[in-house]
């Protein structure tokens, strides 16, 4: 199975933009879904993860402005981002795993699947 991922897309500091992903075939058994993002400058960094039961974890860099949230009936991930700044410029990554280790992990090692990646640049 593969993380099919939305279109990112370019807009200015303060908007919002919504990310999605989807597995390529049915798939309702992710224990742990997240986000990533890696630009030229950094290695890939954490941005939020949800666990099953929905409960969900953010990097502070994003606490308060952006939302993840999934349907576990076809196993899509989301993620709502508002008041975008230009520091979020960055590739963005879905990632997901069926394995469960109790709780979500933050690094790429805790999932097996990923997206394509998907650009959102911010300009101020």
């Amino acid at each position: 199975v593969q993380l099919v991922q939305s279109e990112g897309g370019s807009v200015q500091s303060g908007d919002s933009l919504r990310l999605s992903c989807a597995p390529s075939e049915y798939r309702n058994n992710w224990n742990c879904m997240a986000w990533f993002r890696q630009d030229s400058r950094r290695e890939r960094e954490w941005v939020a993860n949800i666990r099953r039961d929905d409960f969900t974890s953010y990097a502070n860099s994003v606490k308060g402005r952006f939302t993840i949230s999934q349907d576990n009936t076809n196993g899509t991930l989301f993620l709502i981002m508002n008041n975008l700044k230009p520091e979020d410029t960055a590739m963005y990554y879905c990632a997901a795993d069926t394995r469960n280790f109790g709780t979500c992990y933050r690094t790429s090692a805790g999932y097996r699947y990923w997206g394509q990646g998907t650009q959102v640049t911010v300009s101020s």
